[in-house]
């Protein structure tokens, strides 16, 4: 007779991230990754940096015409990031 499982992949995978403190770092490198799939490789060659802590999120940009666009849509970015993240992930978004 087989057992079933007490925990899905997913739970178990989800649990180990959180006891070792990695859940943060696995967003950190989520967001890496549909940055230039969201902005395109032009912004994302002009972003020297992206972090996340503590649900804000930095990025920093070389081109001052840039950033300053950016300013301007950092709420449209930051919900583009979560919907795509699939979880509300990113609360405050910085842009240096």
């Amino acid at each position: 007779m087989k057992k079933k499982a007490d925990h899905t992949l997913k739970e178990v995978m989800q649990d180990m991230f959180k006891e070792f403190n990695l859940s943060n770092k696995l967003q950190e490198t989520q967001i890496k990754t549909v940055w230039q799939e969201l902005m395109g490789p032009g912004v994302d060659t002009y972003t020297s940096a992206i972090r996340l802590k503590d649900g804000v999120l930095t990025l920093t940009i070389v081109s001052a015409p840039l950033k300053q666009e950016l300013s301007f849509d950092k709420e449209r970015i930051r919900q583009s990031l979560n919907d795509v993240l699939g979880a509300d992930v990113v609360h405050t978004l910085v842009i240096r």
